[in-house]
């Protein structure tokens, strides 16, 4: 898929200075200046001239080298980077907004998501949105809360999915749908043939406790009725605590969305309900170049109907 060129021949300075801009922020993004030159289809040589020839011209260093310690960000490095993603971003809005007037379809959709959004709720979206815009490219980027929220700020993402932000957030949310936190535990337990949970049944069940992402929401309800869980393990990664359900070697709590997905793990309704609320996060709506803009009025429509 190719960019409309907006410039003219007496304007090779400054397509440099983006082409390099667009090398530092890679290999910024990505911590290696071989990685960085696969992505951009460039030799490692062009890379590391186009980076030493920026460097040069400002007259200060960017990045550190270090074969042991890997590739880091300068003070000014990092400050000068802030700079670079936003005049990119700009630059593919333009490059969309023109298109747009041509009647072509241009650009790419960088999203931030977590487990459960990226097998449940993303290829919702996506499968309704490429009906209408198959030349639309994305970039998808999976992590913690915590870490869409950064990328968010620094701009490595347009969008991302988000669970219940902070009233004091500036970002621009739109809801998605509602998601009830359920017991899990293995096949042929006895809470199996519970129709109700009381929450207070779980004391006495060796507890999986997940480690970031919903950990505040279990927490929330577990000191919201006085109970303090007997927990055997801590782990981050979904699939593994639902691994270690089936496996019977704990029971946990945990967001419907995912754990309905597991085949071999049972769910329970607790006595109490307690939901998250997935949305989609951005900057900056009005600001968002066209792709961005439809791709959340397809979300909304697809959540909207299914709610």
């Amino acid at each position: 898929m190719s960019k409309i060129d907006i410039f003219h021949k007496g304007d090779e300075r400054l397509l440099m200075s983006f082409a390099r801009f667009e090398v530092f922020s890679k290999i910024a993004e990505l911590g290696s200046f071989t990685k960085a030159s696969q992505q951009l289809n460039m030799t490692q040589s062009a890379v590391s001239h186009a980076m030493t020839s920026l460097e040069s011209e400002w007259g200060v260093l960017l990045i550190n080298r270090d074969r042991r310690k890997g590739i880091t960000l300068t003070e000014i490095g990092q400050k000068s980077l802030l700079h670079i993603r936003e005049i990119l971003n700009r630059m593919e809005h333009i490059n969309q907004e023109i298109a747009l007037v041509r009647n072509l379809e241009i650009g790419t959709i960088r999203i931030g998501t977590f487990a459960s959004a990226s097998s449940c709720l993303l290829p919702k979206i996506l499968s309704e949105f490429q009906k209408k815009h198959s030349q639309i490219e994305f970039k998808f980027y999976e992590g913690s809360y915590e870490e869409i929220t950064e990328w968010l700020n620094i701009g490595i993402i347009d969008i991302g999915f988000v669970v219940e932000m902070d009233s004091t957030s500036t970002f621009e949310i739109i809801p998605l749908i509602k998601d009830k936190m359920v017991v899990a535990f293995p096949r042929n337990h006895m809470l199996n043939y519970q129709e109700i949970i009381n929450i207070q049944d779980l004391q006495k069940e060796p507890f999986i406790m997940p480690t970031g992402m919903y950990q505040r929401h279990i927490e929330a309800l577990f000191k919201q009725e006085n109970i303090h869980p007997t927990i055997r393990f801590e782990v981050h990664d979904c699939n593994t605590i639902a691994n270690m359900v089936q496996e019977g070697l704990g029971i946990t709590i945990g967001p419907e969305l995912f754990l309905k997905t597991q085949p071999n793990v049972q769910l329970g309704t607790l006595n109490l309900t307690h939901w998250r609320h997935v949305a989609l996060a951005c900057p900056s709506v009005k600001e968002a170049s066209p792709a961005v803009r439809e791709f959340l009025a397809v979300a909304k429509k697809v959540f909207k109907s299914k709610n």
